[in-house]
């Protein structure tokens, strides 16, 4: 019987066959090429070239492949994407981008898009290991042609593009193809078909400063990328070999005929049929000149969003991977369109309201016309305007009564209504009259407007100017100005802690103080003598009572109370009480805020939270905590809820005091030209000294407002200004444009609040009436503090309030004669505001 061979003797039978047949097989080679060596000169020859050649393609691989970067990076590898700014609702706003990209997923891309760019870049992508070697020896032959005019074209796979636009770079020379040649090879080691492919259609350039068909798809026909039809698709596909020459004007044939090349590889690759090729052939190609508007004209607001971002993360790659400008971060604002857009335009009509019929101001910037190329510097400037039907353009001529305009696009018109200061290479803004355009004047007074919701600190709206594209000074975060009277509240907050009550009787006859030993004593009248209660003071904006006030709380509790709401750090002087610090509308309206929120503090905040691209937060604005809202299975205990927000910076009683006074401001004090809008309003006007600036802050404890106008440069603005007739209007117009948003039910009260009924104009205690709805009712609710409560009014106390009125008044003309002959021996400042700097 025959015993069964093991498997181990056989592999070791087959092992040693092979090493029989390649020590024959090598000796027998080694005698073949020893023989031709001795017998043959050519022989030895060729053999010494192609060893030579052999050694120098291994030193150029190892030379080559030396410093090469890792195809592995690719794997990690992540695109640099814009940021998308997205308003309250989640809606995109604005996207902070110098390129436009958007990354899609391999399975987001149509296959007929991916066919038509195999057709015209890569047919054979599918079956190749990265190189095309008839490609590559095209492009060889189409190199070493004398004759060539052009780069040589052909030859890199789509794969070897990925090379190059990722690791290499667009180098033109032969080493670079080398390199790009190496890496296609190891790309195709690491990397699926699928994930080249998607690297690929999300990174090529395309032109328009689009990277990637989606970016190219929005760009040159404003579609989705699963929105194009066929012949879109091929016109994308052509783009690779020229991106900045398809898309111009001018090229429409050559981009047509290229695009038709593609539709007939197609269709020879068996992707589409002849009559689709043939029906899209004869398609336009349909390019779009201007894309929809994406953006909210929101353009100080989103400024501010970005200077925050790029404090926190950095502009460029470079910065960190969470950069503005190539991180993809996904941003939420506060930002509410319907409330910026009517803040807009209710800032715009007040400023032009207040221009009224004034002469033009001039222009907006000049050019050179005389080199003939103002279109473009007209392209490149950042100058623009959007208002109704006004553009910006440059006065090309000017003689006499008849002028041209020339804008961005190259075109002319005539202009009327000519300025006589007007000229040749002025950049002026103007609107369409007739057959041609008219001069138009922008204000050259400017000024701000700001929404902020108090319990949160979010902004809502803010617009710093009439448009951010002729300047992109914010004057709601940027601007310095003197608050004026808008400061009195605080002034009044600062009594109402330190003892007095809205019922306080304040002398409002006249103000005395030391002003050192050689100038004496200085006494300067009020405007209605007499003794009042508080509300009246602040109702009627008196700068007497104020500093009665101020002084008799201590001016250094004021400035205190100033700086605790984060609106300045003031110096304690008298004038300080009635605004000739410095701050910023933005603060101020924050300032406001307390008020409403019962004296707790919100930073103002434009950015509610940041994503990171794949969803992960990296700063949020709340930093409050919910505990146990993340709780695996209810307890059966009260919903978990967020904390109080903000920090308290004035006692809620007081604020609530305040807030309740300057009520009476609206219904009938210095800004009832709000009255009507039948809104539970509070808020005060401000008029600087000049008047160089005016304003109005104020709202309900939903919304608060703030604006203000004055020039950049500050000059007197007209003696008819105020901030009742200028500022307060503007927020009038916001609200009426808005007014869905405004809710109807009155200011909620603190705990410690007790309403009382009070006369008005005494502030002592009622019992036998009622107040009513009428402004100028006798009888009020007035807020106070518990045992703080004014006694009850009665007959005498009229007779002795209108015998101290008089007197009152008595005094102070007598004081007044005194006070002139005074003024006139000693020389003595003129008045007390202008002597300390202040504001009436």
């Amino acid at each position: 019987m025959t015993e069964p061979i093991s498997s181990s003797a056989s592999s070791q039978s087959t092992l040693a066959y092979l090493r029989y047949r390649v020590a024959r097989d090598l000796g027998g080679a080694y005698a073949w090429f020893r023989e031709k060596w001795r017998d043959s000169l050519l022989f030895r020859i060729l053999a010494s070239l192609f060893g030579l050649g052999l050694v120098i393609w291994i030193a150029l691989f190892v030379w080559l492949a030396s410093d090469l970067p890792e195809a592995e990076a690719l794997l990690t590898y992540e695109t640099p994407l814009p940021t998308v700014v997205r308003g309250y609702d989640g809606e995109i706003v604005h996207s902070c981008a110098r390129e436009r990209r958007v990354q899609l997923q391999f399975a987001d891309f149509p296959e007929q898009l991916i066919e038509a760019y195999l057709s015209a870049e890569d047919k054979t992508f599918f079956s190749h290991g990265g190189i095309d070697y008839f490609g590559t020896a095209g492009a060889v032959i189409d190199y070493l042609n004398p004759m060539r005019t052009r780069r040589a074209v052909g030859g890199s796979t789509i794969t070897q593009q990925v090379a190059k636009n990722l690791l290499l770079g667009d180098e033109y020379s032969v080493t670079r193809k080398l390199k790009e040649m190496i890496l296609a090879g190891r790309i195709e080691q690491v990397m699926t078909k699928q994930e080249i492919l998607e690297l690929y259609l999300n990174e090529i350039p395309l032109g328009r400063r689009s990277f990637g068909v989606q970016a190219a798809a929005r760009a040159y026909f404003d579609k989705d990328v699963d929105q194009l039809e066929l012949h879109e698709m091929a016109f994308l596909a052509i783009l690779p070999k020229a991106p900045e020459r398809y898309g111009r004007k001018g090229q429409e044939q050559a981009a047509i005929g290229r695009r038709n090349f593609v539709l007939d590889q197609m269709a020879k690759n068996g992707f589409i049929t002849e009559a689709e090729k043939a029906a899209a052939a004869a398609l336009p190609l349909g390019l779009v000149t201007q894309r929809r508007e994406r953006s909210v004209d929101a353009g100080y607001f989103l400024e501010e969003v970005r200077r925050e971002l790029i404090e926190r993360f950095g502009e460029t790659a470079e910065d960190g991977p969470n950069s503005v400008y190539a991180g993809g971060l996904w941003v939420r604002t506060s930002l509410d369109p319907q409330m910026q857009l009517a803040a807009r335009d209710a800032l715009r009509d007040g400023l032009l309201r207040y221009h009224g019929g004034r002469a033009w101001t001039g222009p907006i910037a000049t050019i050179d016309v005389g080199q003939g190329d103002w279109a473009s510097q007209l392209q490149s400037s950042p100058l623009g305007i959007s208002y109704k039907d006004w553009r910006i353009g440059v006065v090309t001529s000017r003689q006499g009564q008849s002028a041209r305009i020339g804008f961005a696009d190259g075109t002319e018109a005539s202009l009327g209504n000519l300025p006589d200061r007007l000229k040749a290479g002025d950049v002026i803004a103007a609107s369409p009259e007739g057959n041609g355009w008219r001069v138009r004047t922008v204000p050259e007074a400017q000024g701000a407007l700001v929404v902020q919701a108090p319990q949160s600190g979010r902004v809502l709206a803010m617009q710093g100017g009439f448009d951010h594209r002729l300047s992109d000074f914010n004057r709601a975060t940027q601007a310095m100005r003197q608050p004026g009277s808008t400061i009195k509240p605080f002034v009044y907050a600062a009594g109402l802690d330190n003892g007095m009550t809205p019922s306080t009787q304040i002398d409002n006859s006249r103000f005395c103080y030391y002003q050192g030993a050689n100038l004496g004593e200085k006494c300067i009248r009020g405007g209605r003598g007499g003794q009042f209660p508080m509300r009246y003071g602040l109702e009627q904006s008196q700068n007497i009572m104020t500093v009665q006030i101020g002084m008799t709380a201590g001016m250094d509790n004021v400035v205190e109370g100033i700086e605790k709401l984060g609106i300045g750090k003031f110096p304690a002087y008298p004038s300080t009480a009635l605004g000739a610090g410095e701050t910023t509308l933005v603060k101020m309206v924050a300032g406001y805020s307390a008020l409403a929120n019962h004296g707790r503090l919100n930073t103002p905040t434009v950015i509610d939270y940041v994503l990171d691209r794949r969803g992960k937060v990296l700063w949020r604005a709340d930093k409050r905590e919910c505990r146990g809202c993340n709780m695996a299975e209810w307890d059966g205990k009260p919903m978990p809820r967020f904390g109080v927000q903000g920090t308290q910076a004035m006692d809620a009683r007081t604020a609530f005091q305040v807030m309740h006074m300057l009520r009476g401001a609206v219904s009938r004090g210095t800004a009832t030209v709000l009255n009507p809008l039948g809104l539970p309003l509070f808020g005060k006007t401000g008029t600087t000294t000049g008047p160089k600036d005016v304003w109005f802050i104020g709202g309900t404890q939903q919304y608060i407002a703030g604006a203000y106008v004055g020039f950049d440069q500050p000059r007197n603005m007209g003696g008819y200004a105020y901030g009742g007739t200028i500022a307060a209007p503007i927020v009038k117009s916001l609200i009426e444009k808005t007014r869905a948003k405004w809710s109807d039910l009155p200011a909620v009260a603190p705990q410690g609040v007790r309403m009382v009924r009070v006369d008005r104009s005494t502030g002592k205690r009622v019992f036998d009436g009622w107040p009513t709805d009428d402004p100028k009712s006798a009888i009020i609710w007035e807020a106070f503090k518990p045992d703080t409560e004014p006694e009850r009014y009665t007959r005498q106390d009229e007779i002795v309030a209108r015998r101290n009125e008089i007197l009152a008044l008595l005094r102070a003309g007598r004081a007044n004669a005194d006070t002139a002959i005074v003024d006139d021996v000693e020389e003595q400042p003129a008045n007390f505001v202008e002597q300390q700097g202040g504001i009436y």
